[in-house]
């Protein structure tokens, strides 16, 4: 199968020798950048090609970067190791797949019951989220640049139907960032694996759920093949952001004309995942619905079990890490500010047009 020809090779890396300095060849800049993700997810992994392609044609060639797939030169969930060593000039990630080092990575992703994808980026470029988790990369040698969002994510799969929170005790799920650390307080045992490791252990067992992004990329992993319900919404991530990671001595090296260069690139790459997976992920739901998956809502039980519980960790983890409150207090009055202002006028249209607008209407509108 061509699903297990890729699984297989998704989380083998290959050794390579630091960089001893910038590569330029005939004048020429050439990078590597490691991809989180397999070749196969073309949304989630184009981002990285969309921004080489970009860069290498508004440089007029003199500016090249080289993507590798989750595997091919460092294991997906050791982008941001490579990048800080400087054994790679830049990597393709989402940075929350490193609470483990510091849970301040996960803003830069995604927040459990935090901002959509609009407003992590309206966070990200104009109320100070860019600035505030640059201090966070410094310490880890590299410069974060937005590079893609998914949209709010879909709940997951699960073997068995979650009616209740009593329902998550025991479950073992692969889920990413700081979500999994949530759901431990609701008994659930979170798994942290790379894209291509998640269907072989939830086909054998070793896993009883999993989530990764929506349908467009779910329907791809096979994931409806061997587990049935299908939860939403991704409570953990309303609009996570993938970030390029550029080693700080890699980047000081360019000139000022292609640092623009690259920062354009990055944020065309950032616009372009959105558009694809909201075009795609319609689709690819109707299809998983025909073949059988049973689309599920969290309760409203489960869904308020995890904001408390979110909250508890917010408030145990503001006490322990000082760079985290200190990002947390700001980025949860921008949070405030954003849910009051959507709420009035995009949740008041949404709701409305959603309730109100037939599929037949809308085709004949």
């Amino acid at each position: 199968m061509q699903r297990r020809k890729f699984l297989t090779g998704a989380g083998v890396g290959l050794a390579v020798a630091p960089l001893a300095a910038p590569a330029i060849a005939q004048g020429v800049i050439r990078w590597r950048m490691a991809s989180s993700f397999p070749k196969s997810l073309d949304t989630i992994y184009g981002a990285a090609e969309i921004l080489a392609n970009r860069v290498k044609e508004s440089s007029g060639g003199k500016f090249e970067i080289r993507v590798f797939a989750a595997g091919e030169i460092v294991p997906g969930l050791q982008v941001l190791d490579a990048v800080q060593a400087g054994t790679i000039e830049a990597g393709h990630t989402a940075n929350y797949y490193y609470v483990g080092k510091d849970p301040t990575f996960a803003f830069d992703t995604a927040i459990p019951f935090g901002l959509n994808s609009r407003q992590q980026t309206a966070w990200m470029y104009a109320g100070g989220g860019a600035a505030a988790v640059a201090e966070l990369f410094k310490q880890y040698n590299c410069i974060a640049f937005p590079t893609g969002n998914t949209g709010a994510q879909m709940g997951g799969w699960f073997r068995k139907e979650i009616k209740t929170p009593d329902d998550l005790k025991g479950v073992k799920m692969r889920i990413g960032g700081f979500a999994g650390q949530v759901l431990t307080k609701l008994g659930l045992v979170p798994q942290q694996l790379a894209a291509g490791d998640i269907y072989p252990a939830l086909e054998k067992g070793t896993i009883d759920a999993a989530e990764w992004v929506g349908p467009y990329d779910d329907e791809k992993l096979g994931f409806n093949k061997v587990a049935r319900y299908y939860y939403y919404p991704g409570w953990w991530e309303g609009g996570p952001q993938l970030s390029s990671l550029v080693n700080d001595k890699a980047w000081e090296s360019l000139s000022s004309e292609n640092k623009s260069i690259f920062q354009s690139a990055a944020w065309e790459a950032h616009t372009a995942m959105q558009a694809k997976y909201d075009a795609q992920n319609p689709a690819a739901l109707r299809r998983l619905i025909a073949g059988g998956t049973q689309l599920r809502a969290f309760s409203r039980d489960t869904m308020l079990a995890c904001l408390k519980a979110s909250n508890e960790l917010y408030d145990e983890t503001s006490e322990k890490n000082p760079l985290f409150k200190k990002i947390y207090e700001g980025w949860r009055r921008f949070r405030t500010d954003q849910f009051q202002w959507f709420r009035v006028n995009e949740a008041a249209y949404d709701q409305f047009v959603y309730q109100n607008l037939s599929s037949n209407q809308q085709r004949r509108g």
